[in-house]
């Protein structure tokens, strides 16, 4: 079974990415064409870059790198919940991303993000980070405004209008990810 995992992509106190990852979760465990994981960022404090550029795949030096490198190897996709901080990505997410290559390679990635733009230019970065990763990353987003997905900043009240939207990109990020599997087997290069 293919199995996706929905990374929460702040580590912020008061966070609204892990109410919006667990809303994503709630929806994802419904189909019944792939496993649906929570990932959070906060289960893994991983110092900035403490690694060497690029070592071999899981030739790491840290036990937090490899226990890092094993969640990421063992899935098969992701769903990437991020906010918008001052029209990039949160650093810990982009560190968190930047501490593997090998085992992002040949999987597929979706994206829901949140921000007083939706979380659109948080996205633009992701898809070139992922991109040079060999990460396909799935047309379908989805896009939660602060002003209107957030009562004061902070409850989440997504609209049922995302319904669709969440659907259509966890079927692309399933379709895509089997569509790889047999490139995984191959080492990325």
């Amino acid at each position: 079974m293919t199995r996706i995992g929905i990374i929460v992509g702040s580590t912020r106190p008061n966070r609204n990415s892990e109410k919006v990852a667990a809303w994503v979760h709630s929806i994802a465990s419904q189909r019944d064409d792939a496993v649906f994981e929570l990932i959070d960022l906060r289960d893994f404090p991983l110092p900035h870059l403490d690694e060497a550029l690029l070592p071999a795949f899981g030739s790491y030096d840290n036990d937090h790198t490899r226990q890092w490198a094993g969640i990421i190897a063992s899935f098969d996709g992701f769903v990437i919940v991020t906010p918008e901080y001052n029209h990039s990505i949160p650093g810990v997410l982009k560190n968190a991303i930047d501490y593997l290559y090998a085992e992002w390679g040949n999987k597929s990635v979706g994206f829901v993000s949140y921000g007083m733009a939706g979380g659109a230019r948080a996205v633009e970065h992701l898809r070139m980070i992922v991109g040079n990763l060999h990460v396909a990353d799935v047309r379908q987003q989805v896009t939660l405004h602060l002003m209107t997905d957030f009562q004061d900043l902070t409850v989440f009240t997504p609209g049922d209008h995302h319904l669709e939207s969440l659907d259509t990109m966890l079927g692309q990020v399933v379709s895509w990810s089997a569509a790889l599997a047999p490139l995984r087997a191959v080492p990325v290069p």
